[in-house]
Parts: C-alpha cells; structure tokens; sequence
C-alpha cells in the first residue's frame, strides 16, 4: 500500500507524470494507492488561498474514480497521537499524513525532501 502526499495526488489527478520520479511512477502501477483525510483537507486549503488550479472535488473525483485511489480508514486518535511526537516539523498537514501512513502500515510517495529525511517509509 502506498500513501500518496498531497503534490503527489495532485500531480497524479492531473496526469503530470513529469513531476513524478521513475520510482513514483513505478509504485503507483503496482501498489494500491490511499490518501489521507489531511490530503483532503490540505487541498481545501490550498484551494482557499489561490494555489489550485482545480478544485479540490474535481482532483479527488478524478483519484478516486480513475486512479483507483482510496481513503485511508486509520483511526484519527491514532493519526494524531503518533504526528504529535514528530519535533522534526511544524507542519500539522506533514504531521498528520506521515502519521496516517504510519498507521496503515504504508510507506508514502512524496518529493519532501523534508519528509524524506525524517520518515524512512517515505519514497520518491
């Protein structure tokens, strides 16, 4: 199973395949894909201050019905009791997805660096 990071979800409802690495691409083929409720919630987010081009409901229509992407069913308590003993970022949208793939036992497809240097389930 892999959790995707809300620029991968973007990048994948968008059919950008040139933002994602060879690896990225890859995992998407052959593993099931999930996001977090936090992606949802980040892209609302994103949207409110001007940094989509599409809305939010578009880009999860479009994982959800043509990517086969899922959302994830970890239990929130856990979700956050895990992302609140993170002290590497203040990011409470890093946080909650690291968490979230954390307590579905998923590594997760992101181009962090950040995340990348602190989550060693974390893959690009």
């Amino acid at each position: 199973m892999i959790h995707l990071d809300t620029h991968a979800a973007i990048w994948l409802a968008e059919a950008n395949e040139r933002r994602l690495s060879r690896t990225a691409r890859r995992l998407i083929d052959r593993q099931p894909l999930v996001i977090s409720p936090a992606v949802v919630l980040e892209l609302e987010v994103l949207s409110e201050i001007g940094r989509l081009q599409n809305a939010p409901a578009a880009i999860l229509a479009r994982l959800y019905d043509h990517a086969d992407v899922s959302p994830s069913s970890a239990v929130f308590a856990d979700v956050v009791a895990a992302a609140a003993t993170f002290g590497w970022t203040r990011d409470v949208f890093d946080r909650l997805i690291v968490a979230n793939a954390m307590a579905d036992g998923a590594r997760l497809l992101t181009a962090d660096q950040h995340i990348l240097d602190n989550f060693r389930d974390a893959v690009w």
